[in-house]
C-alpha cells in the first residue's frame, strides 16, 4: 500500500474527521490530523502499532472489548463489505469518547483485500450539551470542577420529573454512583491529581449519557444520573455501562495510570415517592454495592 503521495496526505489532513489505514494485520499505516485531534494520540505514536495494542481500546456501547471480538476493521476485511457503528475509543487523556466509525476494505488492482480504511467522527451530542451548559452557567447551577450540573440544579429539577410522571406516565429512574476508595488517590497523589481523576470520571459519564438523560455531580466523589422514559432493565443496563466504562478509563501520571471504579445503586421512581425518598433509596442501594465488594451495581 503506497501512502507516500504528499498531496493525498495533505488532502486527508484537512478533514475534520479522523482517518486511518491498516494492513491485513490491523497495523496502522496512516493516521491523519483529525485522528490526532479527536484522540490526543499523535501520528508518531500510532504508526506501526496494531489498532488492538491497548491505546484506542475500542468498546461497544455496552462496554464490551471490540479489539478481541467484533472489530469493525476485521469484519470489513473478512466480509469484503463496508461496515459502520457507534463505539467508544480511549482518549489519551484517559476518558472514553463516543465516535461513529465507517470502515471500508482496501483492495489492490487485482481485487485482493490488502487492508482497510476507517473514518471516525465525534458522536457526542455537542449542540445539546452546549445549550445545557449555557443554561446551567446562566443559572449558576454548574459544578466548577467537573463542568457537570451541581446538586442545586438537581434538587431544583427533580420535582418537575415527578410532575411529568404523574401527569403523563413518563417513568424515570435514578443512578447514584460513588468512586471507590477515592481517599486513597488524594492521599497518594494529592488533591490536584484527585481533581483530575474526578474530571476524568465526569467526562466518561457525560460521554456515555443520552441527550435525553442527565448526569450531574452530587457532591465530593458522588455522581448522579437521571434517566427519562426508563425501565428497570434500561436503568440497570445504563448503570452497568457507566461502571464498565469508568473501570476501563485511566488517568496518565508519572508512575503509571490511575484506574478507578465506581459503585452504583439504581432505582425507578414510583408515584408515592418524593425527591428525598427516591435519592435516599438510591443511596442505600449504592452502599449495598460498597458492601458487596465495590465496583458493583445494585438495583431494587
Amino acid at each position: 500500500m503506497d501512502l507516500d503521495d504528499s498531496l493525498f496526505k495533505e488532502l486527508l489532513d484537512t478533514l475534520y474527521d479522523g482517518v486511518y489505514f491498516v494492513d491485513c494485520e490491523r497495523r496502522i499505516l496512516y493516521w491523519n490530523k483529525g485522528a490526532e485531534r479527536l484522540t490526543g494520540y499523535s501520528s508518531e505514536e500510532m504508526l506501526g502499532i496494531h489498532c488492538s495494542d491497548h491505546l484506542l481500546m475500542h468498546v461497544d456501547t455496552d462496554g464490551a472489548n471490540l479489539c478481541q471480538n467484533g472489530c469493525p476493521l476485521h469484519r470489513s476485511m473478512h466480509t469484503g463489505t463496508p461496515s459502520q457503528g457507534e463505539i467508544y475509543v480511549h482518549h489519551k487523556d484517559g476518558h472514553k469518547l463516543p465516535v461513529m466509525v465507517r470502515v471500508s476494505p482496501l483492495r489492490n488492482r487485482e481485487g485482493t483485500i490488502i487492508g482497510a480504511a476507517e473514518i471516525f467522527s465525534d458522536n457526542s451530542e455537542k449542540i445539546n450539551a452546549l445549550e445545557m451548559i449555557e443554561d446551567l452557567q446562566r443559572k449558576v447551577f454548574l459544578d466548577p470542577l467537573t463542568g457537570l450540573a451541581n446538586r442545586r440544579y438537581i434538587d431544583t429539577g427533580l420535582p418537575a420529573r415527578f410532575d411529568e410522571m404523574i401527569r403523563y406516565g413518563w417513568h424515570f429512574g435514578v443512578i447514584m454512583m460513588d468512586i471507590d476508595s477515592f481517599k486513597v488517590v488524594n492521599d497518594r497523589y494529592g488533591h490536584d491529581i484527585g481533581d483530575e481523576a474526578l474530571k476524568m470520571v465526569a467526562r466518561t459519564l457525560v460521554n456515555s449519557t443520552r441527550s435525553s438523560d442527565f448526569v450531574g455531580r452530587w457532591g465530593g466523589e458522588e455522581f448522579i444520573a437521571i434517566l427519562s422514559n426508563s425501565s428497570a432493565v434500561r436503568l440497570r443496563k445504563t448503570a452497568e455501562r457507566y461502571r464498565i466504562l469508568v473501570e476501563q478509563s485511566s488517568l496518565p501520571v508519572e508512575d503509571g495510570p490511575i484506574r478507578l471504579t465506581i459503585s452504583a445503586g439504581c432505582t425507578l421512581a414510583v408515584p408515592n415517592d418524593t425527591p428525598e425518598t427516591l435519592i435516599k433509596r438510591a443511596d442505600k442501594l449504592m452502599y449495598k454495592s460498597k458492601a458487596r465488594g465495590r465496583n458493583v451495581v445494585t438495583g431494587d
